[in-house]
């Protein structure tokens, strides 16, 4: 059977591919196209190694960018499409314009058409090579879950809902030691015994446990997964399996035991990183104010029109270590839009005036925050300051979610380019998964991740 034989990529493994593949055959098509038609440009462009340097970076960052690294949009179509266009679009034309690490602009201007044109044309073959014959079929994942019954649907949805590809196809009962026989509605169910001979017939790459209840886990069962994992297969505990796939820490999941994902990253601590974190936001707040003041007549005109009132507006907001501070905006919602207290915004809030609108939706409404991190009240990155009340009515109701103020709030974090405006306690959840994943894996990395994606926010004018 073909199932047995996939070859199955995580999803980091497929960006990866995406990002190495991208890069060699865009290399090799400008290498192939000058060298056969003799076009000097494209030829520089690949033979000098400070040209090919940054023409694989900007190819990179607009990549990120414009979403083309984003597994959703690569394994579709017309989203690809789209997103290689904006890439290649703005890559050739930033590439252009670099003086000193691109090469001269040749006389012949029809040599910058062929560059633009072979670029476009080999990412949207092999993209659509991509789509056709690997995303759909090359990267599929089957799994067996070890759990209760009564949480087989919660557990399957809350990892099939992000990974597309990852396809739990069978579940193990974990309720008691007498094994429950009868068939579940969402998927099949495996007895104990046969698991081993199951997970060898169907091709499972990976066996997950979920289950609370270690009576569950006999000693035959016990047995079984000492082969599995001797032969090779992959056995993980399900709040790891869900982390690496949703980039999001599973609290729902977990009861009191929450020590296990302790220590949060060292970055919180590391002076080094801190000191040169710091310097950057400063950097950037000074940018970021200068554009504000350059915006400021525009802005007062605007607000006077479709905004009537005070332009700025500041809010009472929990910092780190549950400190208060006032948070500066530019006001977007009518005025005395909280008469009756404090209530989550939501989608289409009538509250927000149209000229509001616009200022959330390109999230020019922040830019005031600028002075805050200068004050040193808030970071760049982090999760959003949320109002005293909010946090005091969430943090009676969920778990952990004070956790977040151990470092400072922040102007984007991941949990806002992540996931959509927090509406309800739900969303408020989600969005604590993801602010303490953040927390935990805190590293240059993952803050250059989020600058990129806050970038996408505001061209794609997502902003809530």
């Amino acid at each position: 059977m073909m199932s047995k034989h996939k070859m199955h990529f995580e999803i980091s493994e497929r960006k990866m591919i995406l990002h190495f593949f991208d890069v060699v055959f865009v290399l090799g098509a400008l290498y192939l196209a000058g060298s056969v038609f003799e076009l000097e440009y494209l030829k520089f462009s690949v033979h000098n190694p400070l040209y090919t340097l940054f023409l694989i970076v900007y190819l990179n960052v607009f990549g990120i960018i414009f979403e083309l690294y984003n597994l959703q949009v690569a394994s579709s179509e017309y989203l690809v499409l789209k997103s290689i266009l904006l890439t290649v679009s703005t890559t050739v034309l930033v590439y252009l314009l670099t003086p000193f690490i691109s090469p001269v602009l040749p006389s012949n201007r029809l040599q910058i058409l062929v560059f633009f044109l072979v670029f476009f044309l080999i990412l949207v073959l092999w993209r659509l090579f991509y789509v056709r014959f690997l995303a759909s079929t090359r990267f599929i994942q089957n799994a067996v879950l070890i759990c209760d019954k009564e949480e087989v649907e919660e557990l399957i949805v809350g990892l099939e809902n992000i990974d597309p590809h990852y396809r739990i196809i069978a579940y193990v009962n974990a309720d008691s030691i007498i094994d429950d026989y009868s068939q579940h509605d969402y998927v099949q169910h495996v007895k104990r015994e046969d698991l081993e001979f199951f997970v060898k017939e169907k091709g499972i790459s990976e066996i997950v446990i979920a289950s609370k209840n270690t009576q569950g886990i006999t000693s035959d069962l016990y047995h079984q997964l000492l082969m599995l994992l001797e032969s090779g297969k992959v056995i993980r505990e399900y709040t790891q399996v869900y982390e690496s796939k949703t980039q999001r820490i599973p609290v729902q999941f977990m009861a009191r035991d929450f020590y296990r994902f302790f220590p949060f990253s060292r970055s919180n601590h590391n002076k080094l990183y801190l000191s040169i974190v710091r310097i950057l936001e400063v950097g950037i707040s000074l940018i970021g104010v200068g554009v504000g003041l350059l915006l400021l007549p525009l802005l007062v005109a605007g607000n006077a029109i479709g905004n009537k009132g005070k332009l700025f507006y500041s809010q009472q907001r929990i910092g780190k270590d549950g400190q208060v501070f006032s948070i500066l905006k530019f006001r977007t919602m009518v005025a005395n839009a909280e008469r009756n207290g404090a209530v989550f915004a939501v989608s289409n809030d009538v509250r927000i005036t149209r000229f509001g609108t616009f200022l959330r939706k390109t999230r020019i409404d922040e830019l005031p925050q600028f002075i805050n991190i200068l004050k040193g009240e808030m970071a760049v990155i982090g999760p959003r300051p949320e109002r005293p009340e909010i946090v005091k009515q969430i943090a009676g109701m969920m778990p952990f979610y004070e956790t977040r103020h151990i470092i400072k709030p922040g102007l984007t974090g991941w949990a806002q380019v992540k996931y959509s405006y927090g509406e309800n306690i739900d969303d408020s959840l989600i969005k604590l998964q993801y602010d303490l994943y953040y927390i935990k894996h805190r590293s240059f990395y993952l803050d250059l991740n989020i600058t990129l994606k806050t970038i996408t926010t505001v061209l794609f004018y997502r902003g809530q």
